[in-house]
């Protein structure tokens, strides 16, 4: 049973509402462009009232704790609040691929994906869709949902916003992208990532803790972060696991990826005009050995 399902309903209820008033101004991320969503204005998301969905999927290619062997569920979601140069889903994230759904269709994607053996239902890239997400999650509970939730994120999420989510989902997988705001200005239009983004990961620290993994190697509950390392060290890695080891706590489970490649607008920089190297990938992986880190890492 997921935390969700230990939820009066009328508080889950009470907090999709809540959700769904700060569209009229939308302050859901930390943009807070204001446009009124609730009449299809559009802002740095490019999203309206509805959700908008890409594909959804069992997917075997996440981290192990969730993928364990039947799958994530994996919701891919329209849209995003960055800007990344580098995306490797920007056709998903910047070109708006995907079609609107309403609650009733997400939670019927959500209960599909629990009933084909999925271990939970993975939102990818959820930030600007948390009103929707929780709609769905209203008629999911109904139709008999279980699983646990996964919010994966670029890190750049409202605290105000992750609060109306606190006992709803059980396991957060961020990134933390970079240790530097000069390289989140340049790379992703967030000149204030690192602030945004060590606040956020503290707050959802703070509702799940450490991640709980069961006997079959499952993760249950708790936070998973994410760090891709970029070529030339540009996503300043040491200042990125100082964070996770020093303020977060030293159990953190860190995904350190080496998947980088260029994509989208990467060449028009010739800094991330190659995939990194296996010298630069060990190097993060010390880095964060030696800052006191040693779950995931490597996966």
């Amino acid at each position: 049973m997921a935390s969700y399902n230990r939820m009066p309903p009328e508080i889950l209820r009470e907090r999709a509402e809540i959700a769904l008033g700060r569209l009229e101004s939308c302050d859901l991320c930390p943009r807070a462009c204001g446009v009124n969503r609730l009449e299809d204005e559009q802002g740095y998301c490019r999203s309206g009232r509805f959700a908008r969905v890409s594909s959804f999927t069992p997917h075997f290619g996440e981290e192990a704790p969730l993928v364990g062997s039947h799958g994530s569920g994996t919701i891919f979601m329209t849209g995003c609040n960055l800007g990344c140069v580098y995306c490797q889903n920007y056709d998903i994230s910047q070109l708006g691929e995907g079609r609107e759904v309403s609650p009733e269709k997400l939670a019927e994607m959500m209960v599909c994906l629990a009933d084909g053996g999925c271990h939970n239902v993975n939102f990818v890239t959820p930030t600007h869709f948390v009103p929707q997400i929780l709609e769905a999650v209203v008629e999911a509970v109904k139709m008999g949902l279980t699983v646990p939730l996964v919010y994966n994120s670029g890190g750049y999420d409202s605290v105000e916003t992750l609060r109306l989510l606190d006992g709803i989902f059980d396991i957060y997988m961020p990134d933390a992208k970079y240790g530097t705001d000069s390289a989140a200005k340049k790379y992703s239009d967030a000149p204030d990532y690192t602030r945004i983004m060590k606040a956020a990961i503290l707050e959802m620290h703070r509702q799940v803790g450490p991640l709980e993994i069961d006997k079959d190697g499952v993760a249950v509950r708790g936070l998973l972060v994410r760090h891709l390392v970029l070529p030339e060290g540009l996503a300043g890695t040491a200042e990125v696991v100082r964070f996770l080891a020093e303020e977060v706590s030293p159990e953190t489970y860190l995904n350190v990826m080496a998947q980088y490649h260029p994509c989208y607008r990467a060449h028009q920089f010739p800094e991330l005009s190659r995939p990194i190297n296996l010298r630069e990938y060990a190097e993060a992986v010390a880095v964060a050995q030696a800052a006191g880190l040693s779950r995931g890492l490597g996966i």
